[in-house]
């Protein structure tokens, strides 16, 4: 974790503001935020699709490609999902919680402003979180690549029958198994799909991989924590089923009997602002409801409307 301080000029010049578009309160707050940043003499851009839903014509969008100082994503944790992917090594992302639960957002719609001053004065940590490389090794045809925070999942269709699957790490047989499915989980996806399917949370900063089996046909094939430098490889074994890796619970590609997943851990992480002070552990007792010390209180994730400190 590292903190970044600046009394004079703002270290951040260039800010991207990435909506989620099915939310107008995510869009309307995308517009506020640009204008704001620009009465304070920062160049801020807004996504392609954000500028559509507000119907603004020949304005420069952000693009990930290019270098940005900040990027503040607005909506949930799909929301920032889908821009980490995108975005250039080191760019530190903002994430404001306009959704329900919210593990990868930091602040809720109320405390946007107020953190922002803060962020715009270096007065903010950072917090790497590792990514996977994923490759989609087909019998016939080219590879596919693809990038994850969360998770990739090996899965049936509704109407497939159960699956098998063969899985190793580091070249070495863990298993030959018959299941709905696989969840490959980054730390950070601990909270996610692999929660759901009674997998373990684990710390986020750990360097792990998760693998859970989804309605495993044996009881005795459990999820199983392994280190994430170990290359991890799963083969389709099944013939005749409709199976398909998911990226991100956003991406997809179908496989077919043979085709092998091969997962390793990326050079790129993402870089989340932290500037609320809360730590994992005070996330999941709230989040996720466990209690906590008496009168110890949190704002309910999605927030309430806040005010432009202006």
């Amino acid at each position: 974790m590292s903190r970044r301080r600046n009394n004079h000029r703002s270290p951040f010049q260039r800010i991207g503001i990435v909506a989620k578009v099915a939310s107008r309160d995510a869009v309307h707050t995308a517009h506020e935020l640009a204008e704001w940043l620009r009465r304070r003499g920062l160049t801020a851009a807004l996504d392609e699709a954000t500028l559509r839903a507000r119907g603004i014509q020949g304005e420069t969008p952000f693009l990930p490609s290019e270098p940005w100082d900040l990027v503040v994503v607005l909506g949930g944790d799909g929301t920032l999902l889908a821009a980490a992917r995108t975005l250039a090594p080191g760019v530190p992302i903002l994430g404001v919680n306009l959704g329900n639960l919210g593990f990868l957002t930091e602040i809720n719609r109320g405390e946007l402003y107020p953190a922002l001053v803060e962020v715009l004065e270096g007065r903010f940590s950072t917090e790497e979180r590792s990514l996977f490389d994923v490759e989609l090794r087909r019998q016939s045809g080219a590879p596919s690549r693809f990038r994850v925070l969360n998770d990739a999942v090996i899965t049936k269709s509704a109407l497939a029958r159960i699956i098998e699957l063969t899985l190793q790490v580091d070249g070495h047989l863990i298993a030959r198994f018959r299941s709905d499915g696989l969840i490959i989980s980054t730390p950070t996806g601990s909270t996610a799909y692999n929660l759901s399917a009674g997998g373990p949370i684990v710390n986020p900063l750990l360097p792990v991989a998760v693998l859970t089996p989804i309605c495993p046909h044996a009881l005795s094939m459990r999820p199983i924590v392994v280190p994430d430098d170990a290359p991890i490889e799963v083969t389709l074994e099944t013939r005749r089923e409709e199976v398909y890796l998911t990226l991100d619970g956003q991406e997809g590609a179908a496989m077919s009997f043979g085709d092998t997943v091969s997962i390793t851990r990326s050079r790129a992480t993402v870089r989340l602002a932290k500037v609320s002070g809360r730590r994992f552990y005070e996330s999941l007792r709230a989040k996720l409801r466990w209690g906590g010390l008496a009168g110890e209180t949190e704002a309910p994730s999605g927030g309430e409307s806040g005010g432009d400190p202006s």
